[in-house]
């Protein structure tokens, strides 16, 4: 950490400044210049993250070294994580890639839907059994009895399940049933919640805030993984933009640049952030061209039936379809999908 003392800072407060900081244990380096006097302070990282030298007489600005997201940062690991979810790797040059419906709906219909993107390739069964709605009336999802369905079908058609948490207290039942908890965007910055599935070892798909920048995302992610949970995987669902003619703006830019920025695997899910069907499969296969390390697509076998989300969702043809492109292009790249 670097601390900047204002131009009018004096000697007695300078020195109060470094006295300060070696009581804490910390080294301090004083460098005078012609225009601005700069104290370096070397030492214990959470006790230099925890003093408020911001607020001591004299003091104008407090620059951090290294990021604040520093167990999610590239410097901290200089190599990309590989997250295994059941069979399925993401990062490292590993595709993984998540389908299926929004909400579980009936056994008939998460059979349905998990042999059919089993068989297009997909390494990882989504369906949620809380769903996050806008209005109280509408489905909220069938709870534990959903949970039991998607485990069941997952293990049915040979894939992992993720299902999104939405409370702290449902951790330890998801827990129970599913390979790994999916954070919406309406819950990024929960940390409650976020401390609480970083108590588990269970990976966890951390999504990007509809309003969030990317460093927002990133100290979300250190909130999971300063509880000891190493296994997150990053994923960019869209912001809000002023534009309607999308759900949300797709911001395919995040996928390189959150890779400059962290060792944790991202992936793409055009499906929230588009909202369309039509553009779905472009956007996914420009978030693999990006770099991505997976892609997250609803797929439903009767999008007018759904009982969630059914006008975004691609029919499993469709989906057959895009997965071998996003095959295709991912080989390509060079990558390894698993």
């Amino acid at each position: 950490m670097i601390i900047i003392l204002g131009s009018q800072a004096t000697d007695a407060q300078i020195d109060d400044v470094i006295h300060r900081i070696e009581s804490l244990g910390l080294q301090a380096h004083l460098s005078r210049g012609t225009y601005r006097t700069v104290i370096g302070v070397i030492g214990d990282e959470q006790k230099i993250a925890a003093a408020p030298f911001e607020a001591i007489p004299g003091v104008a600005q407090v620059v951090p070294v290294l990021p604040s997201f520093k167990l999610a940062s590239s410097e901290a690991h200089p190599l990309p994580s590989i997250i295994r979810v059941g069979d399925a790797k993401f990062g490292g040059g590993h595709l993984g890639m998540i389908a299926g419906p929004c909400a579980v709906e009936s056994a008939e219909q998460m059979d349905a839907i998990g042999r059919a993107v089993a068989e297009a390739g997909a390494n990882v069964l989504r369906g949620g059994a809380f769903k996050p709605r806008t209005s109280p009336y509408a489905f909220q999802g069938l709870a534990e009895e959903g949970l039991k369905i998607l485990e069941d079908t997952g293990k049915r058609h040979g894939m992992p399940v993720v299902t999104e948490v939405l409370d702290p207290r449902h951790v330890e039942m998801i827990d129970r049933y599913a390979d790994m908890f999916q954070i919406g965007a309406r819950n990024m910055q929960n940390f409650v919640l976020l401390t609480e599935v970083g108590r588990t070892q269970k990976p966890v798909l951390l999504k990007r805030g509809m309003s969030a920048t990317l460093k927002d995302l990133l100290m979300s992610a250190e909130y999971i993984l300063s509880q000891g949970n190493p296994n997150v995987i990053l994923c960019e669902r869209g912001v809000k933009g002023f534009d309607t003619e999308t759900r949300n703006l797709f911001d395919v830019a995040a996928v390189p640049t959150l890779k400059t920025m962290s060792h944790l695997p991202v992936i793409v899910d055009p499906s929230h952030a588009t909202g369309r069907p039509d553009i779905i499969p472009s956007c996914a296969l420009a978030g693999v061209a990006a770099g991505a390390d997976g892609v997250h697509i609803e797929v439903h076998h009767a999008p007018a039936e759904a009982l969630s989300d059914g006008p975004q969702a691609l029919l499993p043809l469709q989906y057959a379809a895009l997965a071998k492109q996003l095959r295709e292009l991912s080989n390509l790249m060079q990558q390894n999908p698993s």
